[in-house]
């Protein structure tokens, strides 16, 4: 399965898994976070991954 996602890619956190779905849910997912391609883009420029901040940035 090809985990790249590199042109879509809508993370603006510059690290070695961008664009890299696969290794990116796994490393979030590790920690109790989210990706952030799950946010809006106000929500993703936070940088705050955690599962309480997706949920309020999905009730805005």
């Amino acid at each position: 399965m090809d985990c790249s996602n590199r042109n879509a890619c809508t993370c603006t956190y510059p690290c070695s898994r961008r664009g890299k779905c696969c290794e990116c849910v796994a490393y979030h997912r590790k920690y109790g976070e989210v990706p952030g391609c799950f946010f809006s883009k106000a929500g993703e420029a936070t940088y705050d991954r955690s599962v309480e901040n997706l949920y309020r940035d999905s009730r805005k």
